[in-house]
């Protein structure tokens, strides 16, 4: 099924429209599943890096030092979405408990991809949830972070007043903060959580695995009106996160797509 769905002033083509994006992704995967090293160089962009579904945080040169196993051995049935924002775009995958997202940006060469992510979901419910702690200073009131330029300022911002609703468990707070297409994927969580299932667990009072935890360090991409942001969190109980998020502009604001938390064993500083 393809369907293309106009989202504030972004055109946001769903399941794979653009066929020069397609092409690329399948073209990855076949590569990386035939660990060919020069197939792979191809479509990795000069930022790439691999995160498996173990915490191991990889660069572009070490994936073609060593081609990683993918957490998905075939995708042929599994659930996949594709989001298009002018030149960023994620692909989805879904398989059982195994979550797999990959980003892309449109260089001048073509449709190259900037973040490789894995996440396994907990086989049952958590039985308690990392985060920022009881005042939520970081990242509620002020993160570890210095703006480039106004619009990493912008989303900065943005990050920090979802992060507050979110901690504060205000569904319409969190509702005004993220887009419709919204997902989040935890190494501490036992599901996938939608924008309407986020905001029902914080009508519940609970985190479900998903809550704010300080930031430690973010990197963020500018492609038009649409931010990659790629952080470190080291949360107030259990492993550290490495998180990518994808935030777009719409009517004026910056909202949230799409969060993926995979738990690390120690946290990269490069």
């Amino acid at each position: 099924m393809v369907a293309t769905a106009a989202l504030g002033a972004i055109a946001v083509t769903v399941f794979g429209q653009d066929s020069d994006l397609k092409q690329a992704d399948t073209a990855l995967i076949q590569a990386v599943t035939a660990r060919d090293r020069a197939a792979i160089e191809k479509f990795l962009d000069a930022d790439f890096t691999w995160t498996s579904a173990d915490g191991a945080v990889q660069t572009r040169s070490e994936v073609l030092q060593q081609s990683p196993q993918t957490a998905i051995a075939s995708e042929k049935d599994a659930e996949s979405r594709v989001f298009t924002y002018g030149d960023l775009a994620d692909v989805q995958v879904n398989q059982g408990r195994s979550h797999v997202l990959r980003v892309w940006v449109r260089r001048a060469g073509g449709w190259k991809a900037i973040v490789y992510q894995e996440v396994i979901s907990l086989d049952a419910p958590p039985t308690f949830t990392p985060g920022a702690g009881k005042d939520c200073e970081n990242p509620c009131d002020a993160i570890p972070f210095t703006p480039a330029n106004d619009i990493e300022r912008e989303v900065a911002l943005a990050y920090s007043k979802l992060e507050t609703a979110a901690h504060a468990r205000s569904s319409a707070g969190f509702a005004s903060m993220v887009g419709d297409e919204f997902v989040a994927a935890s190494s501490n969580s036992d599901r996938l959580q939608s924008k309407r299932s986020q905001m029902t667990e914080f009508d519940r009072s609970k985190d479900a695995g998903v809550a704010p935890t300080p930031l430690v360090s973010a990197r963020m991409f500018k492609f038009g009106d649409a931010v990659l942001m790629v952080s470190d969190h080291k949360p107030d109980r259990g492993k550290p996160l490495h998180v990518t998020r994808v935030w777009v502009k719409r009517d004026g604001s910056w909202v949230e797509t799409l969060s993926y938390q995979t738990a690390v064993a120690v946290i990269d500083t490069r």
